[in-house]
């Protein structure tokens, strides 16, 4: 295995190969096969480009051939940034053909992300898109090479700038003889590394999560069975593709499995999507808690017609069950919480549940042989019914992260158990989320690290200490608030806050939303500051502020 990974221990590996969890497929090889059940059956669409299963393969395989002739070998690194586009998914699968690890990063990524992944991973590509709004990626990948000399390749989805190479070209160049020869030579092992996620977690940076093809597979073949998944599904692609949840909880990768159809959505407004589900016949789609509240708010629903519409999944931060009630009458189909993580487990409430599972819980491990257990501060199982941190290990749970020791110790226990983090309750297999043991802002089911930011806003000369914590916000769930002491003689506001920030080029939605200047913050007998009560502070502030308005 990769360098700086750690492989599951023989016993278990045995085990979920004799029963069936680990097929020894690659992920390019699940590609492979569905083209060869589904070939002339239509696999993609984004807008008026549609491609069956057999083009798809075929794009994958070229560009697999020409990243080799590149210099790309297998288990280099290359930093993928690439938005939701059919060259993404081409680009991808290529990938796993030839044993070349992307490092899954998100398009609001800017430098201070992007640095980290390359230097943390020693990627030697970049794939990025040329530009998006008023961004221009390839002036910061031309900044990232200029940093790092490991770097060789930027590959870009449009018009690359000098030095840079195009998908679009590679896509048309033609192959040569050795092209199948190349493409057999390059396959990987099914367990070693496919690809790294990010973690969610609360360092200042992501770590990074590698995950096996024989893992993902697993994962994204349990998941497609509790969605129920085949042939007949049209899967609507709302949210990135590069986090875990859209691409294999079932995702993009379940759907293909089965055979079914992905359209890529240009826009997630309700109009476009309620539109897409219309004209396309989309039977499921991956949602977030923005988005629902979008759909809900928006009034629109009713011009459309929804009926085609089986399943309805909700992930990246819990929904409230009143919400659940709402979106699934709007939408008149089956509703589906989701709750996991990118370093493996994913509970999901199966289709055919209890109404209080479906309302209330966050699912059940998709898959038998995922263990979970409750755990108190001591490390010790408490009984169903009582909070305690999640624990999982299983057959699509890493056992480490990428060359991160110091994180390995805190996160894994001797017996293998990873901890969530999580402080749930559980009921029999179910299992219901309260919150997290550590400092994490969920903005809508993207993950702001409370260290990283607090960190950033203290390199200001005018702040003496800061504090963010997560404030209620009935469209994202959570939003960033920072509760900041000024050195004396200094002042503030929220704009020169984000401005500030800005200048550390970190991801938009990490940003402060609110800014509170305070004189001290609340400490316990022992002198540790009290984030808790802040959190309840700025709660009770922003209800009476609803209130009043």
């Amino acid at each position: 295995m990769l360098e700086g990974c750690t492989p599951y221990p023989a016993a278990a590996a045995a085990r979920y190969r004799r029963e069936g969890f680990w097929l020894g497929l690659t992920v390019g090889q699940a590609l492979d096969r569905a083209a060869a059940e589904f070939g002339h059956r239509e696999a993609l669409s984004y807008g008026q480009r549609r491609y069956t299963y057999a083009e798809v393969r075929q794009a994958a395989d070229r560009l697999a051939y020409h990243f080799a002739k590149l210099g790309l070998e297998p288990l280099d690194r290359v930093v993928m940034q690439l938005p939701n586009v059919p060259e993404f998914v081409f680009a991808f699968f290529a990938l796993m053909k030839i044993g070349v690890i992307p490092v899954m990063a998100l398009r609001p990524h800017r430098h201070n992300e992007i640095r980290h992944f390359l230097n943390h991973s020693g990627a030697r590509g970049y794939l990025i898109p040329d530009r998006i709004r008023d961004f221009d990626y390839r002036d910061m990948a031309a900044e990232m090479q200029t940093e790092n000399a490991v770097l060789e390749h930027v590959i870009v989805a449009g018009e690359p700038s000098p030095g840079q190479v195009s998908i679009d070209e590679l896509l048309t160049k033609p192959v040569g003889d050795d092209h199948e020869a190349l493409l057999d030579s390059r396959r990987p092992d099914p367990d070693e590394v496919a690809l790294m996620l990010l973690s969610g977690g609360t360092t200042a940076l992501p770590k990074l999560i590698p995950r096996t093809h024989d893992d993902y597979l697993c994962c994204f073949r349990l998941c497609a069975g509790v969605a129920e998944i085949g042939p007949q599904t049209v899967y609507l692609v709302l949210l990135p593709m590069a986090h875990n949840y859209t691409l294999a909880s079932p995702g993009v990768l379940g759907v293909m499995w089965h055979g079914g159809r992905v359209v890529l959505a240009p826009e997630i407004d309700p109009a476009t999507v309620f539109g897409l589900i219309e004209s396309e016949g989309v039977t499921m789609t991956s949602t977030a808690v923005p988005v629902v509240t979008g759909w809900l708010k928006s009034g629109l629903a009713g011009n459309y017609d929804l009926s085609t519409m089986t399943i309805l999944q909700n992930g990246g931060a819990r929904l409230q069950p009143e919400l659940r009630r709402q979106v699934r009458d709007l939408v008149g189909c089956h509703f589906q919480e989701t709750y996991g993580t990118a370093e493996g487990l994913i509970n999901m409430v199966p289709l055919d549940a209890d109404e209080e599972y479906v309302l209330e819980s966050s699912g059940a491990p998709a898959g038998a042989a995922n263990q979970i257990m409750v755990v108190d501060d001591q490390g010790n199982e408490v009984a169903d019914g009582e909070s305690g941190e999640l624990l999982t290990r299983g057959p699509y749970t890493i056992c480490g992260y990428y060359n991160n020791p110091e994180a390995d110790a805190s996160a894994f226990s001797h017996g293998g158990f990873y901890h969530m983090g999580d402080v749930v309750r559980k009921k029999g297999r179910y299992v219901y989320t309260e919150g997290r043991k550590k400092d994490l802002i969920n903005r809508g089911g993207e993950k702001i690290s409370c260290d990283e930011i607090e960190n950033l806003i203290l390199s200001n000369p005018k702040v003496e200490n800061a504090i963010l914590v997560a404030m209620p916000d009935e469209t994202y769930g959570e939003k960033a608030c920072a509760f900041v002491i000024l050195k004396p003689n200094q002042s503030m506001e929220l704009p020169d806050l984000v401005d500030f920030l800005m200048q550390k080029q970190i991801a938009k939605f990490k940003l402060p939303e609110r800014l509170e200047v305070v004189e001290s913050y609340p400490v316990s007998p022992a002198g540790k500051i009290m984030r808790r009560h802040l959190r309840e502070r700025i709660a009770e502030t922003v209800e009476q502020e609803r209130a009043a308005s």
